[in-house]
């Protein structure tokens, strides 16, 4: 068993059991790495096909643009909820974070029906003399939509990062004369740096992994081009899944190896956190929040209640009435709601030793599971969904327990967004006072 420098010895069947819970998480990479080696083609040769290195060149831009966006967003929303006075602070706290509720294909699709040419806004623009609208599509487009919903991954972990921040820092720093931005600058961000690379990387991994989003706004990106080439090219599709893969991978170490070198904010007592005045920039904040909350909100909500006030104006004209079966709709329902609850709270359990691993033991144990935990976030959904029903159908014994099964469902959305679920239960861990 290994010690750490500094650090009690980890318990050997927690290290057993963490290990086991990073075997399951590599079954997507198993699956590619497994299926590129016993192919026809090397992905090797394909790499040097421009089908490939374009799109993993618009997919890197992309993922680099969005998590610049997204952790600036992310920082300045944080900051004005937990440590301004700005208006409103307890309805912002609520709402900044609903975005994550809507799938990206729903936030493009918002946009399209509303933005682009025959949308809503682009008709009533039009009608008052406005030609010249943007048009929600491509590289802008995508850029757009996917900053717009997912800032909250990196609000989240920042803005609690902040409430639990010693405040007596600050307090020091602030009476020895320096303004509230240096103080942010040479005080808080380190401390938050971590949790900050942590939420920007999921945002990364997100954004390289999107499907929906790119689809519609015809942005050609690997994941794109692995949909596309699923029927036609399957050796190509895996191959460009094998590359995001390695993206992620190289990603994640990084993010770990910058990780190590960031301050830890300790276990001191955590009084109330310092509150900063906005003074003259309150005006300006509430509108910058409310405008990003109106976007990102607003458009889908509003397209959704379109499309059902078309659909009941459809059903009560002369046209063919919409028929819905009430018994389907709410079995549909509930499905959606109990897996949901029962896989994120198995993302929650499954994790939590890891999470126990890094913090209180700083094993490198569980530094390889946390690795692939995080670098599975970049598998687009549908090969993991493949690989799950790759392997119960290649296995007799898993065909027969797990094969079209609610709880082989369950387990590949686990593997899914347990990436999610580490950041927050991590977080959570360092928060208990080691002591109890």
């Amino acid at each position: 068993m290994d010690r750490d420098k500094g650090h009690i010895q980890s318990p050997a069947l927690l290290k057993v059991g963490v290990l086991g819970i990073g075997f399951l998480f590599s079954f997507p990479a198993g699956y590619l790495i497994w299926r590129n080696f016993t192919g026809d083609r090397s992905s090797l040769t394909l790499l040097k096909e421009s089908q490939v290195l374009s799109p993993l060149q618009r997919s890197l831009v992309l993922a680099v643009s969005v998590s610049l966006t997204t952790a600036v967003l992310g920082i300045l929303f944080a900051w004005l909820t937990s440590r301004c006075d700005l208006p409103g602070r307890r309805f912002w706290k609520v709402v900044l974070p609903i975005p994550l509720v809507f799938p990206s294909f729903i936030g493009a699709a918002a946009f399209i029906r509303t933005m682009n040419p025959g949308g809503f806004l682009n008709d009533l623009l039009q009608g008052i003399g406005i030609n010249n609208v943007v048009e929600i599509r491509g590289f802008f487009g995508a850029w757009f939509v996917l900053t717009l919903f997912c800032y909250p991954y990196v609000y989240l972990p920042v803005a609690a990062k902040l409430q639990h921040l010693p405040s007596s820092l600050e307090e020091t720093s602030r009476v020895l004369g320096r303004s509230p931005l240096k103080t942010f600058q040479h005080v808080v961000y380190p401390q938050i740096s971590s949790v900050l690379y942590a939420g920007t990387l999921l945002v990364f991994l997100y954004t390289i992994s999107d499907f929906g989003a790119v689809q519609l706004l015809r942005y050609d990106t690997l994941t794109r081009s692995i949909a596309t080439a699923q029927l036609a090219n399957k050796s190509l599709s895996l191959a460009l899944g094998l590359f995001l893969l390695v993206i992620a991978g190289v990603v994640v170490l990084a993010e770990r190896m910058v990780s190590r070198t960031t301050p830890s904010a300790g276990q001191s007592e955590i009084g109330p956190p310092l509150e900063y005045a906005l003074g003259g920039w309150r005006i300006p904040a509430v509108a910058l929040v409310s405008f990003i909350t109106l976007l990102s909100l607003g458009a889908p909500l509003f397209t959704l209640g379109k499309w059902a006030f078309d659909g009941i104006r459809r059903g009560s004209g002369n046209s063919q009435p919409l028929t819905l079966d009430g018994g389907q709709i709410w079995e549909s329902t509930w499905n959606t709601l109990s897996i949901s609850v029962v896989a994120g709270l198995a993302a929650i359990i499954a994790v939590l030793p890891i999470a126990i691993l890094i913090s209180r033991f700083r094993s490198k144990t569980g530094t390889l599971a946390h690795f692939l935990v995080i670098a599975t976030f970049a598998v687009p959904g549908i090969l993991i969904a493949l690989s799950m029903r790759f392997w119960s159908l290649q296995t007799d014994w898993a065909y027969n327990l797990f094969n079209n099964t609610k709880a082989l469902l369950v387990f590949s959305y686990v593997v899914r967004f347990g990436s999610l679920a580490m950041g927050v239960v991590l977080l959570s861990v360092a928060a208990i006072p080691r002591n109890l």
